[in-house]
């Protein structure tokens, strides 16, 4: 049995698509568990760039198979183009998508509950893609699960159901509701063209690991966006964290041996919520620029920031981190001098993690220890020792401090820009 699970240790956003493709070329299944078209991961290979929000960057592998697990919220439109996509470039799909009967089916309903929510005086910055409303609809029984859009009955039943209890509420924002018989015929039109795909994730997985094959499991979002460890409200609705991979898929947590977590060499985050380590100067804006740091999914510009080393200490416990992917190294590249908070103060306490209590999130100051800045990097090294000194010294930091190896090192977006082996970092450190 192999399996490695993919998680991003800030705010999302790290590079989780770029090291997943990486890793799949060794891979026979790559399995998405959990989120859903809040996601967005950008892939370059060679001269095409490939953006995906809901299936598994393994797409691109043409030998890999692909499963959508249960804990996922599809937006069937959205996947029906992203396949039609596919197949415009020349990825063959036949045989190699699999997707859970039991993911849940995000409506339109569910984007206008999440435009209502936004229009309120309590917005947290979602994506506006329903992907909330459709985790409650589901947790509330009231969902619609993917092998349901065989059935235009109990579909129907529920968006009835579903439409009067969110229509006074629609109303009084302004947000107009398609009505459940056309909702209805939408989605039986589209499950038409993705039912074929649907089968059983949850064996198919198991199955592989039986006989041996290698399993990797793509993670969404960032570790900070937890439903349940993140800068709560300010989060996403479903579990990011490695745990995740285990439950969303239907596996038990022994199954997942190694955990890659993936970081940015610096911070960002989209959406509101605490940020302790934000730069809203020049500096900022010039990483934002730099790193292209603008959604795929929605195209807002990112909050950018220096590396946050209290959120990575909890992001490695939380996950379980056996090995460290860090991307955009070269983004700080020409900056004079790097900082890195190393603790936080917080009601005249210093701390080395962030606290649980969500309330204590807004009130940390970070502590800075700065590093020299390096010039640019090579684009296609083939060792770390190419590197300068300085961006050396600084990786060296890192992995001291976390106490976990530097395994992959992205220096770009394409495959060849990257670092493959122990770069940074040995076992017996960290905090």
């Amino acid at each position: 049995m192999s399996s490695t699970a993919v998680v991003g240790l800030q705010w999302g956003d790290e590079g989780k698509g770029k090291i997943v493709d990486i890793l799949a070329e060794e891979a026979d299944l790559v399995v998405r568990f959990g989120g859903g078209a809040n996601a967005g991961h950008t892939l370059v290979v060679g001269e095409q760039k490939y953006v995906f929000h809901l299936l598994p960057s393994g797409i691109v592998r043409p030998e890999t198979r692909c499963l959508l697990g249960a804990g996922m919220v599809i937006d069937p439109s959205a996947l029906v183009e992203e396949i039609e996509t596919c197949h415009r470039l020349g990825l063959n799909t036949t045989g190699r998508i699999v997707i859970s009967p039991a993911a849940h089916v995000v409506t339109e309903y569910h984007k206008a509950a999440d435009q209502i929510g936004e229009g309120s005086d309590r917005p947290i910055g979602t994506t506006l893609r329903g992907i909330g409303p459709a985790y409650e609809d589901r947790a509330g029984r009231r969902g619609i699960p993917m092998s349901w859009l065989r059935y235009p009955e109990r579909i129907l039943d529920i968006l009835s159901a579903n439409a009067r209890r969110i229509e006074p509420f629609a109303r009084q924002a302004g947000v107009p509701l398609p009505p459940p018989e056309a909702e209805t015929h939408r989605l039986v039109r589209l499950g038409a063209m993705l039912i074929p795909y649907v089968g059983d994730v949850r064996q198919t997985v198991s199955q592989a690991l039986d006989s041996d094959k290698h399993v990797l499991f793509e993670g969404a979002q960032g570790t900070m966006l937890d439903i349940l460890h993140g800068t709560y409200p300010y989060v996403t609705s479903s579990q990011v964290i490695a745990a995740g991979a285990a439950t969303g898929t239907g596996l038990g947590p022994s199954a997942i041996q190694t955990v890659v977590g993936v970081a940015k060499a610096y911070t960002t985050r989209v959406g509101l919520g605490p940020f302790p380590t934000e730069l809203t100067d020049e500096t900022g804006d010039r990483i934002r620029d730099a790193g292209g740091e603008f959604g795929a999914t929605t195209g807002r510009p990112r909050r950018c920031g220096w590396l946050d080393l209290p959120i990575l200490r909890l992001a490695k416990k939380l996950n379980g981190v056996t090995e460290l992917a860090l991307t955009k190294l070269d983004v700080l590249a020409g900056l004079d001098r790097i900082a890195v908070a190393t603790g936080y103060r917080i009601d005249g306490r210093v701390v080395a993690v962030p606290p649980e209590d969500p309330d204590q999130w807004a009130q940390a100051e970070p502590l800075y220890e700065w590093f020299e800045g390096f010039e640019a990097l090579p684009k296609h090294p083939s060792t770390v020792d190419e590197l300068p000194a300085q961006a050396r010294r600084y990786l060296q930091a890192i992995s001291d401090d976390l106490g976990v190896d530097v395994t992959i090192l992205s220096l770009g977006p394409g495959r060849s820009q990257t670092l493959r082996g122990k770069i940074q970092g040995s076992p017996d450190r960290g905090v």
